[in-house]
């Protein structure tokens, strides 16, 4: 059966891979981002149906009249990813630009929450649908300048387990998926476009990739109706977690 999935975050990384996953497999996607030149080019490259829909999920009132008057075709939502997310600054909480953390918030946490209050009614009233929402390793590993970042996706792991309690009774799947180190544009993001930095961030490692967190999103899709998936956490081979630290004097 044909499924309409919405992606956030579409244009780049994660969501574009996600597209590009999904669209052999009987998905129409909406494509949700900022970037309309981006999104409409991958909906160009796709064998698949395409609703192109410039949004920034950190508008509330935005995102309730996208959602809400979607085209008749692609108005029966069958898979919301909630991709959509950043991270910006490395720097101790006592130094970080506090707008950094307002925008984190405001996309990661705030963005999320906007989609999915537009979206579930729907799914609960048709009673079948699946929710995933694109956390991180940080929610449960501290890092140094990790901050507000892992506050905000320790927030989504939350927010998905609240959500399957909600929705016990009801023919709808959600899912959290948590990569580790992946190489998108994530880190020249972090790094308000230092380039330097960013490729620093992945050298002698290989790192996910957006393709290894899409082939996630595939598998849990995937499963049979009555199994649902509750967590992914995935890594590249040569990251784990460091352990508690301790400073001496």
């Amino acid at each position: 059966m044909t499924k309409t999935t919405l992606i956030t975050g579409a244009s780049s990384g994660f969501g574009k891979a996600m597209a590009e996953a999904l669209a052999p497999h009987g998905h129409r996607l909406i494509l949700a981002g900022r970037r309309t030149d981006r999104l409409q080019a991958l909906a160009d490259s796709l064998e698949t149906h395409c609703h192109v829909l410039t949004l920034d999920v950190r508008d509330s009132e935005a995102v309730g009249h996208a959602l809400g008057t979607l085209p008749t075709e692609f108005a029966d939502v069958d898979v919301l990813i909630n991709n959509a997310g950043l991270a910006l600054g490395t720097l101790p909480a006592q130094s970080a630009e506090l707008d950094d953390w307002e925008q984190m918030v405001d996309t990661n946490i705030k963005g999320l929450m906007y989609c999915t209050r537009a979206i579930l009614p729907g799914m609960v009233t048709r009673n079948r649908g699946h929710i995933i929402n694109i956390g991180s390793i940080a929610a449960h590993y501290p890092y140094m300048g990790g901050n507000a970042y892992g506050a905000t996706k320790a927030f989504v792991a939350q927010f998905s387990k609240n959500l399957r309690t909600d929705l016990l009774g009801k023919h709808i799947r959600v899912t959290c998926i948590e990569p580790g180190m992946a190489e998108t544009e994530f880190s020249l993001v972090r790094f308000h476009g230092d380039d330097a930095k960013a490729r620093a961030v992945y050298q002698g490692i290989q790192p996910l990739s957006a393709e290894d967190v899409a082939q996630a999103v595939l598998w849990a899709l995937q499963q049979p109706a009555h199994v649902n998936i509750n967590h992914i956490e995935l890594m590249p081979t040569m990251q784990a977690a460091g352990g508690v630290a301790a400073h001496r004097e």
